[in-house]
């Protein structure tokens, strides 16, 4: 069920153990070839698949397409909350659906520099319910939940990029207009920043003209098969939503 189409009474109508899934991306650049509004295009069309897929009840929010990119900002198109407010507005909008009784809320995340923000905001909500044991809140980056590289044999890259083979190839099935002579982009290494350090970082830092991986291996049909790998596993991460027991630690 998606929240905009529904008036309030059948929202008041529903079972609170509803997964609630609020999905958050960005508009941003996304290198020379590629559309600014990639993480929301992706994240949306994953987020569509699962939704026909799942079997079950779901209450899906309106894509959030502002996200937390000030580590773009030397790009222009690229638009961004600052960090401290886009914080506060995922806790904002998970604190909403909690105040409606609804208590297995996800937020689903399309882009990277989303997922220090929402995993913060889903632990401070947790510390200020503490008393609330039937309270279950998560926050997902869409990449983290499957392993193309483990699947999909002809993939070059063995993680997400940025303007990469993945998202250039996801972007190719939905949209090829959009994507503009990556077969001509260089590689751009992924590095080692002082890892296993978590090194602070502007684009810049990393790639002069903003996209990091191998955009020139990408293809449609990588880009089909990713989508559905994403939007399949997605699936499977609200069916394991949908059957916690109300009380337990593990999923």
């Amino acid at each position: 069920m998606e929240l905009a189409n529904l008036t309030w009474p059948a929202v008041d109508a529903l079972d609170r153990d509803t997964p609630v899934i609020i999905p958050v991306a960005a508009l941003e650049q996304h290198g020379r070839h590629m559309p600014l509004f990639t993480d929301s295009m992706l994240l949306g069309e994953i987020l569509a698949r699962a939704h026909r897929a799942y079997a079950g009840e779901t209450l899906i929010a309106p894509l959030m397409w502002l996200g937390n990119s000030h580590h773009h900002m030397d790009f222009p198109g690229t638009l961004s909350a600052d960090p401290r407010v886009y914080l506060d507005l995922l806790s904002g909008l998970v604190d909403n659906f909690i105040r409606h009784g609804f208590r297995r809320i996800v937020i689903l995340n399309g882009h990277g520099g989303n997922d220090v923000p929402a995993r913060q905001a889903t632990f401070e909500l947790r510390q200020r319910y503490r008393d609330r044991q039937d309270l279950l809140l998560l926050a997902a980056t869409y990449w983290h939940l499957a392993d193309p590289s483990s699947r999909l044999t002809e993939l070059r890259q063995s993680e997400m990029g940025h303007a990469c083979e993945w998202e250039t190839s996801m972007i190719l099935r939905l949209a090829p207009e959009l994507v503009h002579d990556h077969g001509q982009v260089a590689e751009i290494p992924f590095g080692n920043p002082f890892l296993p350090a978590s090194r602070a970082w502007t684009m810049p830092d990393r790639s002069p003209p903003g996209h990091v991986g191998t955009p020139d291996a990408a293809t449609a049909e990588k880009g089909e098969q990713l989508l559905q790998l994403f939007a399949d596993a997605v699936v499977g991460f609200i069916e394991r939503v949908a059957g916690w027991d109300g009380q337990s630690w593990d999923g």
